[in-house]
């Protein structure tokens, strides 16, 4: 087998020169055919030494035409046959989060298409093998990759882009600092496709200024800085991480630099070509913030909804919803989501415990027994941190013993938890979309979220004449739909359970898949038409 640190040293002589004008068909053809003479080499030694495993999605491999039929254009290589690089700008691929699931069903779905293809990985976690980090997949996420035609190349600076880098200005500078490890990552291997999947816009806008030619690609969880955002810094109430941040000439200071970063943030938006968005709200503000540059650019007004993929399938499978599992359930409320000051731990904390310390009796009764399970990633000493000072506050609000933490949690752990709890909370304030709510309701969960973001608009909404969930503002609207879920008929709770079961079908892995294949379609056709053009 060719080992990740052979195919880097071949790849990384193809660096950025002192010309940034070198064609694309000079540089990152050659990247291209010797990436794939790697990748072939590779392929090759796996196949010899043993067979695909049963639980790798066997008969997925036979169905790379599943999605859609591969087609020539101007004479050139059918589409399915297209054999060039993808490259895919993660700097912490090994993060175990909802964004990471994107990352890797994309590259699934991408090899089943073109199987031909290279998918590189940019990613910061040199702390980890390629072997420790398929495996993680595996664990987390149970998804099964081609391992031959992946490979890891290791970023060395990903520091500049963490938020504790910058104590101030930090929308800017971990911005700027992208583009140090865009400069890293090109002098490591140029490719034929580039794309964004972290929300680092200012890296494909450092792609467009030096190869122009390359299709570029974003897929956006969360605009960096949005039109909520500077509305939050009026707001009193708990939205987001600066509301009530706009008072004083701090806040006018403050409103201002954001103003300007929405400028910037418009402009490294203006130039890529196809952009894809995980939920309606984050569609409306990219629209609104890249839409004008856009046109300006000549770019394509069009910005698709891909919702992100979930294991409804799998969830359905494992988890029975029925009367006799309703006496399973156990009166957990459960917290899924890495440990992160967005995803405002505590205010669900305080909420719980709110619920449990209630003066009426009659809530006393229904919340009795209750408890609070967080399950989530630690990717670095910050969030340990957090960990560390959301048992603080467990303490403090004397519901130690009613709160357990779960770090780094694999898929079979989670699952069991999904397979007994009450209740699925979601906290954040403006959430992008929420996975993990989408898996809540595959699981048969009553889902109690934020009043605000994907959750709201495109997944705990009506279903089928009936609500299949509570939306909550403040710590007090959080207690008081814990205990109003708490305290519901068997009936009434049953029935929203399967509605809520039902409405999560639209996010299935399959559905993603179809929605990611028609977006790359866009992408390698422009790819293949460079090509074309090129050699004529």
């Amino acid at each position: 087998m060719i080992e990740d640190a052979s195919v880097l040293q071949d790849m990384s002589e193809h660096t950025l020169g002192p010309q940034p004008g070198i064609l694309r068909g000079q540089m990152a053809g050659s990247v291209s055919r010797e990436s794939n003479r790697l990748a072939k080499l590779e392929e090759e030694s796996y196949q010899s030494r043993e067979h695909f495993s049963s639980q790798s999605d066997d008969g997925d491999w036979e169905k790379v035409e599943s999605y859609a039929a591969g087609t020539a254009i101007n004479g050139g290589q059918a589409a399915n046959e297209w054999a060039g690089v993808i490259a895919f700008f993660h700097p912490f691929c090994n993060a175990g989060g909802g964004g990471e699931r994107v990352l890797w069903a994309a590259i699934r779905a991408t090899q089943k298409r073109w199987p031909k293809a290279v998918c590189v990985v940019y990613t910061g976690d040199h702390d980890a093998s390629k072997a420790t980090i398929l495996q993680r997949v595996e664990n987390r996420f149970n998804i099964y990759l081609h391992s031959p035609t992946i490979v890891f190349l290791y970023l060395q600076t990903r520091y500049y882009v963490l938020s504790s880098t910058y104590p101030h200005f930090t929308l800017l500078g971990q911005s700027l600092g992208s583009l140090v490890l865009a400069h890293e990552a090109f002098s490591m291997l140029v490719p034929d496709i580039f794309i964004d999947t972290m929300g680092y816009a200012f890296t494909l806008a450092f792609s467009k200024f030096f190869f122009p030619e390359i299709p570029t690609a974003a897929y956006v969880h969360y605009p960096t800085i949005s039109t909520d955002m500077l509305g939050s810094l009026d707001a009193e109430t708990e939205k987001g991480l600066n509301a009530g941040a706009g008072k004083g000439w701090r806040g006018k200071m403050k409103r201002t630099y954001w103003q300007m970063f929405a400028w910037m943030y418009s402009w490294a938006g203006g130039g890529i070509d196809v952009v894809m968005t995980n939920s309606s709200w984050t569609q409306a503000h990219i629209r609104s913030l890249w839409g004008p540059n856009r046109a300006k650019r000549h770019r394509s007004a069009d910005v698709e909804v891909v919702f992100p993929p979930v294991a409804v399938e799998e969830l359905e499978e494992a988890i029975v919803v029925n009367e006799l599992s309703e006496e399973k359930r156990e009166r957990v409320l459960l917290y899924v989501a890495q440990f992160r000051p967005e995803k405002n731990h505590a205010l669900v904390m305080r909420a719980f415990s709110q619920m449990i310390h209630s003066s009426a009796d009659e809530d006393r009764k229904t919340t009795a027994g209750s408890r609070l399970v967080l399950i989530g990633s630690v990717r670095n000493s910050e969030d340990a941190t957090k960990v560390y000072d959301l048992r603080l506050l467990a303490h403090e609000l004397k519901v130690k013993d009613q709160v357990e933490f779960l770090c780094d949690a694999s898929w079979p752990e989670i699952l069991e938890w999904l397979r007994k709890s009450w209740i699925g909370v979601n906290g954040m304030w403006n959430e992008h979309f929420g996975i993990g709510v989408v898996e809540y309701q595959a699981a048969g969960l009553i889902c109690v979220v934020n009043d605000s973001g994907g959750p709201k608009e495109d997944i705990v909404v009506e279903y089928d004449g009936g609500p299949t969930g509570f939306h909550a503002n403040d710590v007090s609207d959080f207690a008081e739909n814990f205990t109003q879920a708490l305290s519901m008929s068997s009936r009434d709770t049953l029935a929203m359970r399967h509605r809520a079961r039902s409405s999560a079908k639209r996010f299935t892995e399959e559905a993603f898949a179809i929605r990611w294949v028609r977006q790359m379609d866009k992408l390698i056709s422009l790819s293949v038409e460079l090509d074309t053009s090129t050699t004529d």
